[in-house]
């Protein structure tokens, strides 16, 4: 294979030394990207290419995916990528839908029904939102399997059920209550399932249109800044496409917020940072559950002072703001994480089914 820079090498092989001490990356390896990705991984740059007579560490890849032997020498065959190549568009589209269709008969029932009906209703509608968003996750561009922490579950249904009733009880809560059931707003709720499949849609473009640009690229730093204009107009478009849901279903800035943190939490999951996002799933119910805290905590006597914040935002802008600024704190500290994160190749080059390699700081 050419090398960068030209001549026959000298006795001794820097490349080989290289192939060696990353022998096993090179044997599993599935294509030259994957590579690339691994070495970005441990800290080789494209200036630490250019010692081994590379101009980039895509070249040095390719040229150890060439001299490192595979059984009987043929490499292995390249498998899809992507969750969707294998099982249909078709089939992670209607998974995608489940959420919605089921969310829209839950509000429904509720609409329809009064007294223990409806109480059965709201939970037989919250089991099954549950069990078709676990559907929707686990099938297309939002698959994350074997990339999850089971935490993570947790604070999405938290985050969730506050959507659905949280800024009620915080009302409640600051006139004296509860005092019995408190109010519930199902319509944002219903157009966040709506949009499961607008994220999913984005998640596949942001996706597709990275790894090709992992194909096209010849360094890393041009893959970064290629990479990061994609993300950020992933989370666009989808924060456009949710904007108009809730304005059909019941607009509350505290679930546009919260769509937008969601989104970037799976997204790092996806792409296999899933602690990352469950660290910012995790902050954000802390905050929800520190402000209802603080209103209850603030009945003691002599405590007036830790409801003040709460009731000072509150009294400004009503109860959806403690889910705004909350979720919308959080969702701006994982995107910043994924600005970096996503825009490296070793976010993109694994194939699907195993870990990519959690990339270290480039030295």
């Amino acid at each position: 294979m050419p090398i960068a820079g030209g001549g026959r090498r000298g006795p001794a092989d820097p490349v080989k030394a290289l192939m060696h001490r990353h022998r096993e990356l090179c044997e599993r390896a599935v294509d030259p990207l994957e590579i690339a990705a691994g070495l970005e991984a441990h800290g080789v740059t494209d200036r630490t290419a250019a010692r081994f007579r590379h101009r980039d560490v895509f070249s040095l890849a390719e040229e150890l995916y060439a001299r490192v032997p595979r059984g009987n020498g043929a490499p292995p065959a390249r498998p899809a990528h992507e969750p969707e190549a294998r099982a249909g568009w078709a089939g992670w589209t209607l998974a995608a839908l489940a959420p919605g269709a089921v969310a829209a008969l839950a509000v429904t029932g509720l609409a329809l029904t009064e007294g223990p009906v409806r109480l059965a209703v709201g939970v037989a509608g919250a089991l099954g939102l549950a069990a078709a968003l676990a559907v929707a996750v686990r099938r297309g561009p939002l698959r994350a399997a074997g990339r999850t922490v089971p935490a993570a579950r947790v604070w999405t249904l938290w985050l969730l059920a506050y959507a659905l009733g949280g800024d009620g009880l915080l009302d409640a809560t600051l006139t004296g209550g509860p005092e019995g059931p408190w109010p519930v707003t199902p319509g944002p709720l219903l157009g966040l399932a709506l949009a499961v499949v607008p994220a999913a849609w984005c998640a596949r473009l942001f996706a597709g249109r990275a790894r090709r640009r992992l194909v096209a690229s010849r360094g890393l730093e041009d893959f970064a800044a290629g990479t990061r204009p994609l993300l950020l107009a992933a989370v666009a478009l989808h924060l456009a496409a949710l904007a108009g849901l809730l304005s059909l279903t019941g607009f509350a800035a505290g679930a546009l917020a919260l769509g937008t943190l969601l989104l970037v939490a799976r997204l790092l999951a996806v792409h296999g940072f899933p602690e990352t996002a469950a660290a910012g799933l995790a902050a954000a119910c802390a905050g929800e559950a520190l402000a209802l805290a603080c209103v209850l905590a603030a009945r003691v006597p002599g405590c007036g002072f830790l409801g003040a914040p709460v009731r000072a935002l509150t009294d400004t802008w009503g109860p959806g703001a403690v889910p705004t600024l909350v979720c919308g704190v959080a969702a701006l500290a994982l995107l910043a994480q994924a600005t970096a994160t996503l825009s490296r190749a070793s976010a993109h080059a694994h194939p699907v089914g195993r870990r990519p390699v959690t990339p270290r700081a480039s030295r």
